[in-house]
């Protein structure tokens, strides 16, 4: 890997957003829309932190080998049993890639279709035509490099360029907000792919605030006031908080009714929502949990995975997932027009009201990490060990 090095913008450009909140202003617009600053973040942001790469069983599902990307760097999963492991997607020999991105493979090995290399599910080498003869060749030193992998609540993380802290560390207080949803336990229940013609801060940023929800969510307004909730201030690379559901309403649907089952210890009258930096988005309702995965295809393009998760049994899905196509797409929208707007000649950086404390958590994690990607991580990481308590039941 390359040395970490800072962003590709102006620090005079970053420094507003660094400021206390109340006096700082967002990120410039080069941050959004430079094709360069994008590429900076797919190897320092993505490849350089722990990346959702989607459900442990569905990455394994059929198959003992799948090639994925984190940010630029390819990487190469293989599965044995309840076993996850994770490799640089790159033979040994001359560099090329043993499945192609997207691709699995059902075999024992790892097979490079170039030259015929061959390397076992825990990464060593297993065979390599006509290398016998070659002196400097030990299969011994000429395994697949490993990459950190780990399960959390049932999803895959992978930190590619493996310069992130410990995932626990990485985590930190919410794997504990997240507890009480059993989230490994639940099913996927329903599946939308969006490709949003916006940057993935963006995104994010929009996730991060309901100022905007009088406006354009009067739907979910219906069934959440949109001053309702606090945000947290806790360890770990995340940014997040909670919303209240109406005195009427058990979960967030159209009418305020659930028709599925409720989970249980799970929180009945609030709503958890967080980002783990950099790409996944996390909603905690009563009785199911939906996430947006994202992957950033252009500077002003994401791919979005939204995925809904339900306890075992459930059938009836459509009462979360109209609410939420409905809400998203009104978002999208959103996000677009933001989007559009960052590429005037004439947006300058704004201020944040008093509200978007949250979007100012995010905002600061990204400008710092512009500056240096290691220690912004770290020290979100590290700089508060005070356990994190579940909202109330």
């Amino acid at each position: 890997m390359t040395e970490i090095s800072a962003a590709p913008l102006d620090p005079a450009g970053i420094e507003p957003a660094l400021r206390p909140f109340g006096s700082s202003r967002t990120l410039p617009a080069q941050a959004y829309t430079d094709p360069a600053v994008l590429a900076w973040e797919r190897r320092h942001l993505f490849a350089g932190a722990w990346t959702c790469l989607g459900r442990l069983d569905e990455l394994s599902e059929g198959c003992t080998q799948r090639a994925v990307s984190a940010g630029d760097v390819g990487v190469l999963l293989t599965f044995e049993g309840d076993n996850a492991r994770a490799f640089a997607n790159v033979c040994r020999h001359r560099g090329h890639e043993l499945l192609a991105e997207g691709d699995s493979a059902d075999r024992p090995a790892a097979v490079c279709p170039y030259h015929g290399w061959a390397f076992r599910l825990d990464g060593s080498l297993a065979s390599a035509p006509h290398m016998a003869g070659t002196a400097a060749f030990d299969p011994a030193e000429l395994g697949l490099v490993e990459l950190p992998v780990a399960v959390w609540h049932g999803w895959l993380l992978v930190n590619a360029a493996a310069k992130a802290p410990p995932v626990a560390a990485y985590t930190g207080a919410l794997s504990g907000l997240l507890m009480p949803y059993d989230i490994q336990g639940l099913k996927a229940g329903a599946r939308h792919t969006y490709v949003v013609e916006a940057n993935w801060k963006a995104i994010v940023e929009n996730y991060q605030e309901c100022y905007h929800c009088p406006l354009i969510h009067p739907e979910l307004c219906r069934v959440s006031p949109p001053t309702s909730g606090d945000n947290w201030t806790l360890p770990g690379a995340w940014v997040g908080g909670t919303m209240d559901l109406r005195e009427h309403a058990e979960t967030m649907s159209f009418d305020g009714r659930s028709e599925g089952v409720f989970i249980e210890g799970a929180p009945s009258r609030t709503i958890l929502y967080v980002a783990l930096f950099p790409n996944l988005l996390i909603s905690a309702h009563p009785d199911y949990v939906m996430t947006h995965r994202l992957t950033p295809l252009a500077p002003g393009r994401t791919e979005i995975e939204c995925s809904w998760l339900f306890p075992a049994g459930v059938t009836e899905t459509a009462y979360a997932v109209g609410f939420w196509d409905l809400t998203n797409r009104q978002d999208w929208a959103a996000c677009e027009s933001v989007q559009r707007g960052l590429t005037s000649p004439h947006y300058v950086p704004g201020p944040l009201a008093d509200n978007e404390d949250a979007v100012y958590q995010w905002i600061a994690l990204v400008a710092a990490s512009y500056l240096d990607p290691a220690g912004a991580i770290a020290a979100q990481c590290s700089w508060n060990t005070q356990p994190a308590s579940a909202p109330e039941v």
